[in-house]
């Protein structure tokens, strides 16, 4: 059984996955702002806290608790994402930094405490956006939150070539429209033929099975634009 960390799990695809994994009988470290959802699931297998990517003290906590429980981590997914659907003559430097902040700087600073506790045949997932690959349609109002999801791409494969010899492997998941809170913030009113559970399910089993075959690989998870 595998130790899975998984970000921004308190609603949509990372709530499905934490039980997923759990009901399988993986350990789940769920980790959201809001602490409450994963915690009113009351399974043994997962443990929850509340956990900022932008707050700097907040790694302290996982790291004591990797050290404590468990020792080792085979999964780290990257999910947790922060939206804002402004137009770009509108938001300001700030507005702009802080989806960095958790989208870019949050997830280098997950991975970069996590990977020493990770082995050859871990794998870090870090979940992205069709809006941030190269070449795909755009949309306006959301150049923070697309930029962003286009620089862990390339981030992604930056790893996956520093760490080819030691592991873990890296991969990135660009996914279209998911029915989820956050899609609802970005396109009102749009319903989506992927539901949160269906994404969850096909995310599980790739991190699980997918660093056999992938390493350094965008793949984009998508059958709809946006």
């Amino acid at each position: 059984m595998a130790n899975v960390i998984i970000t921004g799990s308190s609603r949509g695809i990372g709530f499905e996955m934490a039980q997923l994994f759990a009901n399988e009988g993986h350990s789940v470290l769920a980790l959201s702002r809001n602490e409450e959802p994963i915690q009113s699931l009351e399974n043994k297998n997962i443990t929850g806290f509340s956990f900022d990517l932008s707050r700097a003290s907040d790694f302290v906590k996982v790291e004591e608790f990797i050290k404590k429980e468990w020792q080792k981590v085979d999964v780290l997914i990257n999910n947790a994402g922060a939206l804002l659907n402004k137009p770009f003559a509108e938001t300001s430097l700030d507005e702009f930094k802080k989806v960095y902040d958790v989208n870019v700087f949050g997830v280098a600073a997950m991975i970069k405490l996590v990977v020493p506790y990770m082995s050859k045949k871990g794998h870090v997932i870090t979940v992205s956006s069709m809006g941030g690959v190269q070449g795909s349609m755009k949309f306006p109002g959301l150049s923070a939150y697309s930029s962003s999801k286009g620089a862990v791409i390339t981030l992604t494969e930056l790893l996956a070539e520093e760490y080819k010899e030691t592991g873990p492997s890296f991969n990135v998941l660009a996914l279209g429209a998911v029915q989820t809170e956050m899609l609802e913030e970005a396109f009102p009113g749009y319903k989506a033929p992927v539901t949160a559970l269906e994404m969850a399910t096909y995310i599980k089993e790739f991190a699980l099975t997918g660093h056999t075959l992938f390493n350094g690989k965008l793949l984009q998870v998508s059958n709809s634009t946006p």
